[in-house]
């Protein structure tokens, strides 16, 4: 619990928050655009290998390849945002402490 005590105040000072956040969206803005840029080259690709593709497959393509790429990425910003911030150190993980306690001799 002393631990919890000495971290920083990770997104409970506003300007850190403020700070953190921005640049989550900016890079959530970033993977949004090669998300497109990547879609448009797999649909490209699949017409280049296949000919002329039905307009509701390339829609289902590019919606997949561009929601799978922005999860990636919203998964991935956020550890990096709670991470980067402190957030992480705050938590007490009193399970682990538990679990990796019985284990060993005293």
């Amino acid at each position: 619990m002393a631990a919890a005590m000495t971290t920083g105040p990770g997104l409970d000072d506003k300007s850190q928050a403020q700070f953190a956040w921005a640049r989550f969206r900016r890079i959530l803005w970033a993977m949004g655009a090669a998300s497109i840029a990547v879609a448009l080259a797999v649909v490209a690709f699949l017409w280049w290998t296949s000919g002329p593709l039905p307009w509701l497959f390339i829609a289902f393509v590019i919606f997949g390849v561009f929601a799978t790429m922005m999860l990636a990425a919203l998964l991935m910003g956020l550890m990096f945002l709670s991470s980067g911030t402190g957030h992480d150190d705050q938590v007490i993980d009193r399970v682990s402490e538990q679990v990796l306690d019985d284990g060993e001799e005293r």
